[in-house]
């Protein structure tokens, strides 16, 4: 069994030395599994190259470890002279781990004519599901990527069993053959990281998330505002971490503008691993109060890290941390200001009750995720 990685976008990335997506770092584990004996795919300009194992793994180890740019161009220009094409195993997958583009997708029909198995990572349907929570045309796109996903690959992984099941309904809905499909959780590479020292002395807790509309810091702000006028001084601090997005116009004007909260939230746009750990170590607790997720990477970094949860009621979440957390309505917000006075208190009992309960929590891991998917190509390669 041979496995092709398609490094199009997420070289694209590392060369710009962009700060990593939940996605990208999810083509990183692809590429630090597979790497030793895969071999790397770019398409660009309207061409294909496909590198040999060789020029595959300089590829790879560059990416995984960058160093200069004249480092890369040479791997690159070695790796296109020598690309060919002709000399595809037909026991070999193609794996696509996001950011599928529909209108550059010739080149995969093309893989898929000479025999190659296209195996493509779903990570959430949300834009079909819950277009206002998206960017204008959102939608479409989506609908467009994943109709190809349904008529095009020979296999699907997703990130959790809410997402396969979510692509499961879309395919009955829209009257379309679901391909073999396998779930299998994600992990987290923040456990392995040591904390620093308490960035805020205050009790404080923290949001991680790009701001947009369905992450729901609206809520959170608003509830920190309420917090401000009641208890002044005593008002915990908040820190919101991830870069602005889309439609938060209302969110960037509470940020910017509101005297109430420039003394009680922290926004932090661009934050290391481990400030990031630091950061989460150190809180009363993550708060999660997204109207829904594909996914939950915060999640489980902050339970790995052994610190409480309070988050909204979605399933996918229960499917990650079971009754871990604290589960919240993510619209309640009486009850997200009764959980965070109760979290701010130096002896919490439910804060107590939650630590202890995280004892039982198994964090995913990528040697589980991806022993479920070397099973699964191996069952499609029957």
């Amino acid at each position: 069994m041979n496995i092709i990685l398609d490094m199009t976008t997420l070289l694209r990335r590392v060369i710009k030395r962009r700060t990593l997506t939940g996605i990208d770092r999810v083509g990183m584990a692809y590429v630090q599994h597979y790497g030793m004996t895969a071999q790397a795919l770019m398409h660009f300009g309207g061409k294909t190259w496909l590198f040999s194992n060789r020029d595959s793994q300089k590829l790879f180890m560059w990416m995984t470890n960058p160093t200069s740019s004249w480092s890369i161009i040479k791997i690159l220009i070695t790796g296109i002279l020598s690309s060919s094409i002709n000399t595809i195993d037909k026991n070999t997958f193609l794996l696509n781990t996001g950011n599928i583009r529909t209108d550059k997708a010739n080149y995969l029909q093309k893989m898929h004519a000479r025999g190659v198995k296209l195996i493509f990572l779903v990570h959430d349907i949300i834009p079909i599901t819950y277009p206002e929570y998206c960017s204008p045309g959102e939608d479409k796109r989506h609908i467009e990527k994943m109709n190809y996903v349904l008529s095009q690959a020979t296999g699907v992984i997703t990130n959790s069993n809410s997402t396969l099941n979510d692509l499961k309904q879309y395919a009955q809905h829209t009257h379309q053959k679901m391909p073999p499909a396998q779930a299998a959780l994600l992990a987290s590479g923040i456990n392995v990281l040591t904390p620093g020292k308490r960035p805020i002395q205050k009790p404080y807790f923290v949001i991680l998330s790009t701001i947009e509309p369905r992450k729901n810091h609206l809520l959170l702000l608003q509830v920190w505002r309420n917090l401000v006028q009641k208890y002044s001084d005593e008002t915990p601090q908040l820190v919101v971490i991830g870069k602005r997005g889309w439609e938060c116009e209302n969110i960037i004007d509470l940020l910017e503008r509101s005297q109430f909260l420039k003394n009680v939230v922290t926004e932090i746009p661009r934050c290391s691993d481990v400030d990031l750990a630091t950061y989460i170590h150190h809180s009363q607790a993550l708060l999660f109060p997204s109207f829904i997720e594909g996914f939950g990477l915060p999640l489980i970094e902050a339970l790995t890290l052994n610190v409480p949860v309070i988050a909204s009621d979605l399933a996918v979440f229960k499917e990650i941390a079971g009754d871990v957390p604290e589960y919240i309505d993510p619209i309640d917000s009486r009850k997200w200001i009764e959980l965070i006075l109760e979290y701010t208190k130096p002896n919490s009992i439910r804060r107590y009750n939650q630590i202890n309960r995280i004892k039982n929590f198994k964090a995913p891991s990528w040697t589980e995720h991806f022993n479920k998917i070397d099973l699964f190509l191996e069952k499609i390669n029957v």
